[in-house]
């Protein structure tokens, strides 16, 4: 009698051990035809006898509607009976609900509880959800040491992710001691498992040359495995690759293609550059309408570029009605995150009574912040007024 025969006589006997197996040979259409229906019966057979194994399988076809209609509220009750006997990955997958308050009510405190059971049996997931609720202070008192040493326990087990936010606790000294050294370890190990963040950061450290030795080609191999698997700083960092040559041929039409796919995802230094080739003309039909709607998207997320820039549109009436009132509005807002060109803009506008009241004196401080920084016209007004 073969393996299969075995458990398919078993199962129809009742052993619930054998109906759970029986179950996951349907689900995988392993010597018998792939039918999700056939495994959820199965699987509900032996669930409703106890088997952990088969609740947590029962409760996993629920969360995703294979074999029956979805429902979250039956995933979590089966999976919590899975837990109650200790099944770590029921525990770590209803800390998991928890955490985001789907089928049940939304508890930090218990999500925690749940990830602590499944990682202290060495559950990976379960040490990395962990890790991130110590690192965010959810449910735990924030506690950067303890994520790290949580992180690290799932990443030596192979966890990409806990792999990727190991190696940020190593760039930004979060838990550890800062080494740029042990972040390019941690995100490679990670980049090479296809983890789409630890690509993008691992291409940051190459270009910059911190921990490994600097190399733009290196860079744009990683950032380019990371866009294409839709990452938007990644996309956005390749368009800037492509504009200015760096590691690739220069194309402003492959800047254009890659600002977009991060802009359209909602990236606002993507927008901002988009907005600005869009302005110039570069890799791209020249269009000021474009250019201010892309711009407008970045200021409304705070962009100080893309508010000094609309700024200007809206000051020469570019692709938009001429207003000098939402130009100074525009720079102030920049100005006050310290962006130079906003600084000596407004300064003149002040200067000039554009769009405000005529103020010399604001005038000249905004210069003197601009011109502390280095820009050249707001020194060159400076000097003007004493002279």
């Amino acid at each position: 009698m073969s393996d299969f025969e075995d458990v398919n006589e078993l199962a129809r006997k009742g052993d619930p051990r054998a109906q759970n197996a029986l179950g996951t040979m349907y689900r995988n259409g392993e010597r018998v035809p792939q039918s999700d229906a056939e495994a959820v019966r199965w699987y509900a057979l032996a669930a409703e006898q106890g088997d952990a194994g088969a609740q947590f399988n029962l409760g996993a076809m629920y969360a995703q509607g294979k074999g029956v209609g979805q429902s979250d509220a039956e995933a979590a009750r089966w999976l919590a009976l899975a837990a109650e006997q200790g099944d770590a990955r029921a525990q770590c997958n209803l800390g998991w609900m928890y955490d985001v308050g789907r089928g049940v009510v939304q508890s930090d405190a218990e999500a925690v509880r749940l990830f602590a059971l499944a990682a202290e049996q060495g559950d990976a997931d379960a040490q990395c959800n962990l890790g991130w609720m110590h690192e965010a202070g959810r449910g735990v008192e924030q506690n950067d040491a303890e994520a790290a040493r949580l992180y690290k326990l799932a990443a030596e087990q192979g966890d990409a992710r806990a792999q990727c936010n190991l190696g940020w606790m190593y760039e930004f000294g979060r838990g550890v001691e800062q080494s740029d050294a042990e972040a390019a370890r941690w995100y490679a190990l990670a980049a090479e498992q296809g983890e789409s963040t630890a690509q993008c950061n691992l291409a940051l450290l190459y270009k910059e040359g911190r921990g490994v030795e600097q190399s733009d080609a290196d860079a744009v191999r990683w950032y380019a495995l990371s866009a294409e698997q839709g990452d938007a700083d990644a996309q956005c960092n390749l368009g800037w690759m492509y504009e200015f040559g760096r590691g690739v041929g220069q194309s402003d039409a492959e800047a254009v293609r890659w600002y977009a796919l991060s802009a359209e995802q909602g990236d606002a230094r993507a927008q901002c550059n988009l907005a600005l080739l869009y302005q110039e003309g570069r890799g791209v039909e020249q269009s000021d309408a474009e250019a201010v709607r892309w711009y407008a998207l970045s200021a409304e997320q705070g962009d100080a570029r893309a508010q000094c820039n609309l700024g200007f549109m809206y000051e020469e009436g570019r692709g938009v009605g001429q207003s000098d009132a939402e130009a100074v509005r525009l720079f102030a807002l920049a100005a006050e995150q310290g962006d130079t060109w906003a600084q000596f803009n407004l300064g003149v506008m002040h200067e000039q009574g554009r769009g405000v009241p005529k103020d010399p004196s604001e005038a000249l401080r905004l210069y003197g912040l601009a011109a502390a920084k280095g820009h050249a016209g707001a020194a060159e007004r400076l000097r003007g007024s004493r002279g």
